[in-house]
This record gives structure tokens, sequence and C-alpha cells, in this order.
């Protein structure tokens, strides 16, 4: 005879071998890349003493060491906003949304260019949090702010800009602007549908949250039960993200390696190219919001404020690797309009700020 707790709450192994959960040799497989990564570099000094292959081989150290340091430095925060789209998708309901945020158009913008606040998560982290919110009902243009501003507008990298600039008009030009990029993209995207943005099974789960149907709700389990639920979604999201993770880190290496910083510093002396130049060292260097006011820092003798400011603008909301990772929940077409409408927006204030303000 089943028990109660048999019928009604699944057990951890249940919930471990359910359909669309993530295989254990997907798991294996992101582990032995990245041993073989990490074997790579350790050896790679070895193998340079190979004579006429030695270029080559430090070439790939280079790669490796770039790919490590960026991949290292993402994952924790990876994890960390998959913890809490596990408990999203678990304890948050959409009565929640409905009670919390506005409907109209640019108060629901400015409410997601402000979570940041309440999920103070990176560029990585972000993404499957918005997926869970999506998941729950968000509207799109709450999602799409809050994707773009949270890396951002959040106590620790607020904090790490003060450190690195004071208070002065770089930290207060960051936050302005990132929030003003953020509400404007999220606007653009208030009259678009879910199914036009989003992915088929994201776009699904979506329209169950908003348009429930009329069985009545399932009883909770317990609260112990709904943790486990909400520790194997946050490992199925973080698996689901890391393939995007570790193929973004591994481009954005593999151009670190091949175009020298060199290049694109020799050309950011004028207020326009300037701009440009350290837009495209964000995209290319995919630093972690938390850390790249430091890096932004070591340009700010040499560079215009404009320039900065679009390097700590732009490079949190989009790089290589959180690009990727957009393909996890938005449509193809959907992730161009994400890369280059911030893009133009962040181009314009950098140059119109080195025109019209200068220091």
């Amino acid at each position: 005879m089943v028990t109660k707790n048999e019928s009604v709450y699944p057990s951890v192994e249940t919930l471990a071998q359910s359909p669309g959960r993530v295989r254990p040799w997907l798991r294996w497989g992101l582990t032995a890349l990245l041993a073989a990564a990490a074997l790579g570099m350790l050896f790679a000094d070895a193998w340079a003493g190979l004579g006429t292959r030695a270029f080559l081989f430090q070439r790939g150290q280079t790669f490796v060491t770039i790919f490590l340091g960026i991949f290292i430095e993402a994952v924790p925060f990876l994890l960390a906003g998959s913890l809490v789209s596990g408990f999203i998708a678990v304890f948050m309901d959409q009565g929640m949304i409905e009670r919390f945020l506005p409907k109209r158009a640019l108060p629901a913008a400015l409410a997601g260019s402000l979570m940041g606040m309440v999920f103070p998560v990176c560029e990585c982290g972000v993404v499957p949090v918005t997926r869970r919110l999506y998941e729950k009902g968000l509207p799109m243009s709450i999602g799409v702010a809050f994707l773009l501003a949270a890396p951002v507008i959040n106590p620790i990298v607020i904090l790490s800009t003060q450190a690195a600039f004071g208070w002065g008009p770089v930290l207060w030009g960051r936050i302005g602007f990132t929030i003003l990029v953020a509400m404007l993209v999220g606007l653009i995207f208030h009259l678009a549908k879910p199914g036009e943005l989003l992915l088929p099974a994201v776009n699904d789960a979506h329209c169950d949250a908003v348009h429930p149907g009329h069985a009545a709700p399932a009883a909770k389990p317990p609260v112990g039960v709904r943790v486990r639920q909400s520790l194997f979604t946050a490992g199925d999201d973080f698996i689901d993200m890391a393939r995007y993770l570790i193929a973004g880190s591994m481009l954005a290496a593999g151009m670190q390696t091949l175009v020298p910083q060199s290049a694109l510093l020799a050309i950011g002396q004028g207020p326009v190219i300037s701009v440009v130049a350290m837009q495209a060292l964000a995209f290319v260097l995919s630093i972690c919001s938390t850390v790249d006011a430091f890096v932004a820092l070591a340009f700010s003798g040499t560079f215009t404020v404009g320039s900065i400011l679009a390097f700590l603008t732009f490079g949190p909301m989009v790089d290589i690797k959180s690009a990727l990772m957009f393909l996890g929940v938005f449509q193809r077409r959907i992730v161009l309009y994400l890369i280059v409408l911030p893009l133009l927006l962040t181009l314009f204030i950098g140059v119109f700020w080195n025109l019209n303000v200068g220091l």
C-alpha cells in the first residue's frame, strides 16, 4: 500500500530521475572538460619545450589561463543566481508578482531596473533568475529591465564602484545611466507578446502562470520537501546555464588570446572612438560586474570619462558569455536586440558626455 507521503510528495530520487532533469553524464562531461583545461594549463610549460611548437603551446596556455579565470570568477555568481531561481520556482507564485509589481509601462520598467536591490545578482546569475520570474508570469518589460540593470543596481556592485572611484560622477553616472538604459529598453518591449520574445518552453510556463486553469490548487508539500525541490531545480538551472557560460568563456578567452588589448587601446583617444573601444573591450573581456570598476580604474588616466562610463554600463549588461546565456531564455532575434539596443544607447550616452560634459 502506498503511503500518503509517497503518493503526494515526490521523493528526492523521483525528483532526480524525473523527465527533463539534467542527466548525470552531462555533469561528468562538464567536469571532465574543466579538468582537461586545468591539466593543459599545468603541463603547458613542459610541452612548450618542443621547439617549433613553443609558440602554439604558449598561446594555448594563455587561452586556458584566461578561460579558467573568466569561468572560475563567474561560477560562484551563477551558482548563487541558480539557487535564487530554484527557490523562486518553488516558493513564488503569480499572486506575489501581481501584488508587489506595477502594471503601467513606466512604473513597471522603473521597478524592473531597481529589482537588483532585492535580487543582488551579477550578469551570470541574473539570467536563470529572469527565466524563473518569467515562468511565474513576470511582465516582459520588467524582466528585460531587470535583466539589464541588476548586474549594476545591486549593493555589491555599487559599493565596489564607490571603492574604486569614490562618490563622484563615475559612480552616479553608472547608476543613473544603467537605470535609464534598462528602462528605455524595457519600455520598448512593453507591448511585445511573450510568444514573440521567449523560448517556447519558457513561454508555455509563462502563459500557464498568467492564465491558470480552474482546477483547485494542489496542497503544498512540507517545507523540507519544497526546499529539496528548490535545490534540485537550482542544480538543473546551473547545469543548463553552465553550458552557455563555458561556451561564452571559451569565446571570450579566444578573442583575448588572438586580439591584443593594445590594438583596442591604441585607438581610444577621441570622444567617439574611445567609447567604441571601451565598449568593445568590455564585451571581449567579459569581466564580472563586481570587479569591473577596478579594471576601469586602470584606464581612467588615459581614457575619457564618457568611455569609462560606457565600459561600466554596457559591459555588465551584455558581454560574450551573458549574450550566449540569453539564448537559454529568449529567441535568437531577441538576443540580437538585447545586444544592439544597449550598445547604441550607451554609445550615445558616452559620446554625449565626452562632447558636452567632459570631466
